[in-house]
């Protein structure tokens, strides 16, 4: 769905960018005040309210997403979506670098050389427009930022869009209002048809989230970072064989350079995947080893009292410690316990 979004902002044609954004942002909290109201999920409103500090980290992401998603809607309804595809193949490299700055994560040999051959590409896509290409940095900068807020934030991705977008409600309700007296709202001017188109961005926002973050919970990390690659992979091929954006060689070449640093990126998490695994697997086997070599080691309890007078004496109490048991009932295993 994320992959196939640059279909749908085309449509939304001829209201803007901006005022598209603010739809985007009005009918979101919309869409999920009802899921969440269908879910019962509230309580997490209190506990958000009560944290001055999860106040200001949900205005910062909802300030940061905003320039993301009217800045990819821009770009889209402007014929730049390769340029724009760029900024999410770019987003891990940059997201990795905003670890190292500002978490001081350690890096590993080869996620290193993914960031230098990520840098690599920038420049010689700078050097192939002309300019930084300051829209696929824009985009990558904002979305790794928007990622680093959200894990500092911990909160569910239903409950923190609903968040998000409490937060942007106001502002965008007032720049449609105060657009509407300026009669420049394509909102009920343009039919009924474009007026629904408007009001679904709140869905067009909110249903891929929703199955993120379903998918998130039941599919193995590594399993999801590659699937993410998909949503640019879509982007780039929609902005070549449908949108027929032009690729100069050194677009192409800026672009194999990105991809040459995520295959590297790729093939790290996979390898340092499958150690854990080994390491895990190794672990249980010691351990599983150790249970069993104490068990084996561990006395056993007796087994049916053997003839013989120390045996005789534990199995039948006597009050004449020279007599001799009798076979009886009371020959046999020792019962549990007693």
């Amino acid at each position: 769905m994320w992959g196939l979004v640059p279909l749908f902002w085309p449509l939304l044609k001829p209201a803007g960018a901006v005022e598209i954004l603010a739809h985007r942002m009005v009918w979101s909290l919309v869409f999920i005040g009802v899921a969440l109201l269908a879910l019962r999920r509230w309580g997490w409103i209190r506990e958000l309210v009560r944290s001055p500090r999860k106040l200001a980290l949900i205005t910062v992401a909802a300030a940061v997403i905003s320039v993301n998603w009217g800045l990819y809607i821009w770009s889209v309804n402007t014929g730049r979506v390769v340029e724009a595809s760029l900024g999410y193949f770019i987003n891990p490299l940059v997201t990795i670098a905003l670890g190292v700055l500002v978490l001081k994560e350690r890096l590993r040999p080869a996620q290193w050389a993914a960031v230098g051959v990520g840098f690599a590409a920038v420049l010689v896509l700078a050097i192939g427009y002309g300019q930084p290409p300051w829209i696929s940095l824009t985009l990558a900068f904002s979305f790794a930022v928007y990622g680093l807020v959200k894990k500092k934030l911990n909160l569910g991705g239903l409950e923190s869009l609903a968040a998000e977008t409490a937060v942007q409600f106001l502002p965008a309700l007032g720049y449609l209002v105060w657009i509407g007296t300026q009669s420049t709202l394509t909102f009920g001017s343009e039919g009924a048809g474009h007026a629904a188109l408007l009001a679904s961005t709140g869905i067009v926002t909110a249903v891929p989230l929703v199955c993120f973050g379903a998918a998130a919970i039941r599919v193995p990390l590594s399993t999801l970072g590659l699937l993410q690659y998909l949503a640019p992979t879509f982007q780039f091929l929609l902005g070549i064989l449908y949108f027929h954006e032009a690729m100069p060689p050194e677009r192409w070449a800026g672009f194999a350079l990105v991809w040459l640093a995520l295959t590297l990126l790729t093939w790290d998490a996979l390898r340092t995947a499958r150690r854990s695994r080994a390491a895990v697997a190794a672990a249980s086997a010691e351990a599983f080893a150790t249970v069993e070599a104490a068990a084996q080691s561990a006395p056993t309890p007796a087994a049916a009292p053997a003839a013989g007078p120390t045996a005789a004496r534990a199995a039948i109490p006597t009050t004449d410690p020279t007599a001799t048991p009798a076979a009886g009932p009371t020959a046999g295993p020792a019962r549990p316990g007693l």
